[in-house]
């Protein structure tokens, strides 16, 4: 079996990890909180104290961790990956990243004889534990296609979606629409609430309807239930649309909508919303119409 680092033990990356170890792969991982890998330490991972050392030696690393500032210095800071990649050595990575920073990773890498795929996921926990991911991914073909058994352990679908930076470009305009809907889903909630729907037989109405999405089904009972334990932060979604809307600036793509749902993502944010899940934004509205989408006074 293939030798592995894993770097990022969060939301997403503790369950892949997991499921990295169950199907026998042999695993080195790195969290900068290192009690976060004691799990995986009693589960029979290697825990090393750097991002170099987690690359070092290995057949492949993969990264998933929150931010470009993470991921810079996980690759290019002191003890970092870049500086252990030699010939051949497979460096994948599962954030969401800006393109540029993609393409200046995939550089470095390539200059030193490796192999870069910039592989974004979604499915969010649920599907990081059931290991159903979806990976849209930016690299050569040969490259994706070498490590298929990583592929199928973690997901359920490997969409190649070009060279290098692709994989980190698909997955801005992914979440794009992810964030727009998760405010839609949201508003007509409040809408409906408002107008005295009971929120349970709307639910059951637009997901049988042609306003079903994903994400209704996986937000909608959440946003009912007031239950906004985290898959997948707002905080997370925020930073990606502000990725999203840079290289829109850069693309000179007009994006009102996604500069609407990034407005009122960091109106939840400095509501102190930033570490719920991202359905929370439904809490905003609930403060708007001054009741609960369950009908109850505030």
């Amino acid at each position: 079996m293939k030798k592995i680092g894993f770097i990022g033990l969060g939301t997403m990356g503790l369950p892949m990890a997991e499921n990295l170890l169950k199907k026998g792969f042999e695993l080195t991982v790195y969290n900068r909180t290192a009690a976060k890998a004691e799990s995986l330490v009693q589960q029979g991972a290697r825990q090393v104290h750097t991002p170099r050392e987690a690359a070092e030696g290995q057949d492949m690393v993969i990264t998933i961790v929150s931010d470009d500032a993470s991921i810079y210095e996980v690759y290019q800071g002191e003890n970092g990956i870049i500086a252990a990649v030699q010939q051949g050595l497979t460096v994948m990575d599962c954030s969401t990243v800006s393109p540029p920073l993609a393409l200046e990773i995939a550089a470095d890498v390539h200059a030193r004889g490796g192999i870069y795929l910039d592989a974004p996921v979604t499915g969010s926990k649920p599907a990081a534990i059931d290991g159903t991911l979806v990976f849209m991914v930016g690299g050569n073909p040969e490259a994706i296609e070498s490590h298929q058994d990583v592929f199928d352990t973690l997901g359920r679908l490997v969409i190649p979606m070009g060279p290098n930076g692709s994989g980190a470009t698909a997955k801005l305009a992914h979440n794009t629409m992810v964030g727009i809907h998760t405010v839609a889903l949201a508003e007509a909630f409040a809408i409906a609430s408002k107008g005295g729907i009971d929120p349970s037989a709307f639910l059951q109405l637009i997901r049988n309807g042609a306003a079903n999405s994903r994400t209704i089904e996986l937000k909608g009972q959440k946003i009912i239930d007031g239950d906004y334990s985290n898959q997948f932060s707002l905080a997370l979604m925020l930073k990606d649309l502000k990725l999203a809307s840079a290289l829109n600036d850069k693309n000179g793509v007009p994006a009102p909508m996604l500069n609407l749902a990034k407005s009122l993502f960091q109106t939840g944010q400095s509501k102190g919303y930033g570490d719920d899940d991202l359905s929370v934004i439904a809490k905003c509205y609930e403060e708007w119409i001054g009741q609960t989408i369950n009908g109850k006074s505030l």
